[in-house]
């Protein structure tokens, strides 16, 4: 992503939370959040199937 692209989107997701700065803050460790937790999920699941154990993981 480059550096133009990063400061659209950081204009982008503080304008969305009205100019507020600390709210748009608040949004992005919620996303980030959200990810985490559905990361952890997929990480899961694939244990489960057994993909973790295969050399050739496609999650990491």
């Amino acid at each position: 992503m480059s550096f133009r692209t990063n400061d659209a989107a950081i204009d982008e997701i503080v304008a969305n939370c009205g100019g507020d700065l600390r709210g748009a803050l608040k949004a992005l460790l919620l996303v980030n959040e959200h990810l985490e937790a559905e990361l952890a999920q997929l990480y899961a699941a694939a244990a489960h199937s057994g993909l973790a154990e295969r050399r050739n993981s496609v999650l990491h």
